[in-house]
């Protein structure tokens, strides 16, 4: 009955949610004790781990003291005729401050993707090895935590002529359509190595995007000419994926909406998170270039736009960092419509005035244009990147200027640039993506990315785009 991994996940000053999956039947029990001379353990009965949930489980953990280091050890108790207790999954985490200590924290997105699974011979996935080295305080997952829709194949040709050879499992070798597929896709991350002890050592805060359900999925997806998907209902398939992501992140659940993805996470004076969700609460895909707002440009929301707004505008802290699961500016092609016009996945939807999903988001620009110190970090697009968004180069301009940071992916195919659209007036100063032709490349090429955020213990942040070896390939300073 051996636990496979475990993970802290959403840690604030006060609490934790500690995750962990067993192999059957159980219940699961955490042990904690903060990391000084003397201390005790502190025992939580948790849930019983039954087919229902794939038998993972979560248990809220808090009452340390300030300043605190916690060690934690996870045990299933089998529920079987012997009761025997399984073998200790350990893990550890420091709380988030109350004080000014400095934070430093990694972000990236986009696990075993287009067909780049885990190679043992190159050393699976390597970059979380080379982030849990850092030894950030936190990661943010920015989605694409799985590739539901991207089977793994055993071998596959490197243009050098090498073979990539994969792990492969049976749930893990074509789209996800049942539950049970949808859930192979995490087991089967959990198989490296590297990913599991960079989950034990480094607390968790995940969002999602559209491939732990499909590519690009939104209400107006139609799967009926696609060969691979048995089951045609997008929005039975999102129900599936969704509860699979549930299920495995290291989530505390929303007390009322309980799929809520979407929260924010306090971390001390210098820090608040604001964890967005750009994929459940969207209009479909569309042409994107209405001129009102309605039910078919909306992106976030109106209950999230609200939540966002207030929020960035109570935050008392330092830094109010946006963790989206796409970039704001770059154009992200959906294919076209019945009369031929170009469909859009994201907000951009080319150079001009704020339309369509655009409105929705000058409206919260504008809404916050007197909140200072707003970073937005994200992934997706699979490369890196780094973008000013100067209102003095716009065409709409009633927002304060703003720094988006593009990182990702973590184990998938890279590829890049992306096209940007000028109505937010975004600029590039940093980019690194494959040579022009040579999109899809997987991670022998080590175009694989991330991204560091460290804040002095006076205010300052400084942001770091690294590639999968850790080489520093850009950093700004950012005044507070």
């Amino acid at each position: 009955m051996l636990g496979q991994g475990v993970a802290a996940g959403d840690v604030t000053a006060t609490r934790a949610l500690i995750w962990s999956r067993a192999d059957g039947p159980s219940r699961m029990i955490v042990r904690w004790r903060e990391r000084r001379a003397g201390a005790s353990w502190t025992e939580v009965m948790g849930p019983h781990c039954l087919e229902v949930s794939d038998f993972t489980g979560r248990v809220d953990i808090g009452g340390w003291g300030p300043g605190a280091d916690i060690e934690y050890e996870v045990v299933f108790r089998d529920l079987g005729l012997g009761g025997a207790d399984s073998a200790a999954e350990r893990g550890s985490f420091r709380p988030a401050p109350m004080g000014t200590r400095p934070v430093r924290f990694c972000w990236s997105g986009d696990t075993v993707g287009q067909g780049w699974g885990i190679n043992p011979g190159f050393g699976g996935m390597k970059i979380y090895e080379t982030m849990r080295a850092l030894r950030p305080d936190f990661f943010i997952h920015s989605g694409d935590t799985i590739y539901a829709d991207g089977p793994v194949v055993s071998e596959v040709k490197l243009a050098d002529g090498t073979i990539w050879k994969n792990l492969v499992t049976e749930e893990k070798s074509k789209v996800a359509e049942t539950l049970g597929e949808f859930r192979g896709a995490y087991k089967y991350n959990l198989m490296d190595a590297n990913l599991r002890k960079f989950q034990a050592e480094t607390p968790q805060i995940w969002q999602w995007d559209d491939h732990e359900v499909l590519n690009n999925y939104s209400s107006s997806k139609s799967l009926s000419a696609d060969d691979k998907y048995a089951e045609k209902s997008v929005a039975l398939l999102a129900a599936r994926g969704k509860r699979a992501f549930l299920e495995y992140a290291p989530i505390r659940y929303h007390s009322q909406e309980t799929e809520r993805v979407y929260r924010h996470i306090p971390y001390g004076p210098l820090l608040d998170v604001f964890v967005i969700d750009m994929r459940s609460y969207r209009g479909p895909n569309t042409y994107n270039r209405q001129e009102q707002e309605g039910s078919d440009t909306d992106f976030l929301g109106a209950p999230q736009m609200g939540w966002l707004l207030d929020g960035l505008r109570a935050s008392k802290a330092r830094w109010k960092v946006i963790a989206a699961d796409m970039p704001l500016g770059l154009l992200v092609p959906d294919g076209r419509d019945v009369s031929g016009r170009a469909l859009y996945e994201a907000t951009a939807n080319g150079d001009g005035p704020a339309l369509g999903r655009e409105l929705e988001l000058a409206r919260l620009l504008k809404g916050i244009r007197a909140v200072k110190n707003v970073v937005w970090l994200t992934a997706d697009v699979h490369y890196t990147a780094a973008h000013y968004y100067d209102p003095a180069k716009a065409q709409f301009t009633d927002f304060s200027p703003f720094w988006e940071f593009v990182s990702g992916p973590l184990n998938a195919g890279s590829f890049g640039p992306g096209v940007l659209d000028n109505t937010f007036g975004p600029q590039v100063i940093y980019k690194k993506h494959p040579p022009a032709g040579q999109g899809g490349v997987g991670p022998a090429a080590g175009l694989q990315f991330f991204g560091e955020v460290e804040i002095s213990s006076a205010g300052e942040m400084r942001v770091r785009l690294r590639d999968m070896a850790g080489t520093v390939l850009f950093e700004k300073g950012l005044g507070g």
